[in-house]
């Protein structure tokens, strides 16, 4: 099968080719490797620290990535170094901050990690003057085309420039296939009958894999049960005291499981809106997963269509929410926030940019009504610089719900 392309693609290859030390950050499995080794095609060393044996080589021998480095004929062109899984070992980085002060032109190092609390730590002294951080995430709409439908032009509520350079697409899915197994690349390409296993038994696997290497978990057991109550209640407050109490944990430790979580690329919390003239905000984050399949998988149950649709308004929003907030982030502008007062006005998401507050609200309905604006348009009555709301649905095409309000398709997302 040939190269799927990805939206990173142009900015990672633009990137690597300036002079400093490149550490690409991403949860397993979201295409990170694969992606970089079509980049850079040319690859002088290339180290897989997730391999045991080049894992304890190194470690037995700190000094030998270094040798190897310098052993490399010099070339007009820099030596290009891939490092995968570079957290591993955290002497290679003392290694290429010698190497890189040494020459910045002989070698250009990339290194890649799935963990970004041992990355952090690793590379504290990678990054004044030398470091880019590049992140990659689960697959976006732009990467993998919607199923049956014809796109109304729309602006969309957050626009990755550049998806018309879009080479090859991964295979079109319907709305009820990504909500039951998510948008990692290598489940999306696996028959529909093997993916829910699949992200089951990988998410078991890599996370106690995972957890057990941070080494901050000491009753895997206790872990396994927080990990499946964070997954059921994705998309809610945090509530710290509640988990503690059901687990048997304390709150400090539930709340450094919900950062390892985060560290992990697993999760992201969604702040609260607090920019609003009312008094009575709620003020807790919200916990998300960042891929619904994986959410699924990591209750505990296998992921499919009859999951999804036993409760397909919940999976719905994460999805919504999951798709802005890795647009964002790409785009390296603009704020997610949820909005709810104790009385329970509630808006799912508002968008904030440089000059617009947008809220927006998630419904898993065809027939968008005025009755499912009613909190965008009091919102909007109530904040500057909040002029125009949506709902996003599964509405066959754009409609106008109020005068400012509109309801669109989640494939013009």
């Amino acid at each position: 099968m040939s190269m799927m392309d990805r939206w990173v693609r142009v900015e990672l290859e633009l990137q690597f080719s300036k002079p400093f030390v490149h550490i690409v950050f991403g949860a397993r499995q979201v295409g990170k490797t694969t992606l970089i080794n079509d980049i850079i095609k040319d690859c002088a060393l290339y180290y897989n620290l997730a391999d045991p044996e080049e894992r304890t080589r190194l470690l037995a021998d700190p000094g030998a990535f270094r040798r190897e480095c310098e052993a490399l004929s010099e070339r007009k062109k820099p030596c290009v170094v891939f490092v995968d899984e570079a957290q591993r070992v955290p002497d290679v980085f003392d290694a290429v901050q010698v190497l890189y002060d040494g020459n910045k032109s002989r070698w250009r190092f990339i290194l890649c990690g799935s963990s970004s609390r041992k990355l952090r730590k690793a590379g504290t002294n990678l990054l004044p003057g030398r470091c880019m951080l590049h992140r990659m995430f689960p697959l976006v709409l732009a990467e993998r085309p919607t199923a049956g439908h014809s796109k109304t032009v729309i602006e969309p509520l957050v626009e990755l420039p550049g998806t018309d350079r879009l080479t090859s697409q991964f295979p079109p899915a319907d709305i009820e296939e990504r909500l039951a197994y998510g948008e990692l690349p290598g489940i999306v390409l696996l028959d529909e009958a093997d993916r829910g296993i699949i992200l089951r038994s990988f998410t078991t696997a890599h996370l106690e894999e995972e957890v057990r290497k941070e080494a901050l978990v000491e009753d895997w057991g206790a872990f396994v049960v927080f990990l499946r109550l964070a997954a059921a209640e994705s998309g809610s407050m945090i509530n710290y005291a509640a988990i503690s109490q059901q687990v048997g944990l304390s709150q400090p430790t539930v709340k450094s499981y919900y950062q390892l979580l985060e560290d992990m690329f697993m999760g992201f919390r969604l702040p609260a809106f607090k920019r609003s003239p009312r008094k009575n905000l709620l003020s807790t984050p919200r916990f998300f997963f960042s891929d619904v399949g994986i959410c699924q998988a990591a209750q505990g149950i296998t992921p499919g269509r009859d999951v999804v649709l036993s409760n397909p308004g919940k999976y719905f929003e994460q999805w919504v929410i999951a798709e802005l907030w890795k647009r964002l982030q790409y785009i390296g502008k603009g704020k997610l926030h949820y909005f709810c007062t104790k009385d329970g006005a509630e808006i799912d998401a508002v968008l904030e940019t440089t000059d617009r507050i947008i809220p927006i609200e998630v419904k898993w309905t065809e027939r968008p009504s005025r009755k499912d604006a009613r909190h965008l348009l009091r919102f909007i009555e109530e904040t500057p610089n909040a002029t125009d709301g949506y709902i996003v649905c599964r509405c066959p095409r754009p409609q106008k719900i109020a005068d400012n309000i509109t309801a669109i398709p989640w494939q013009n997302l």
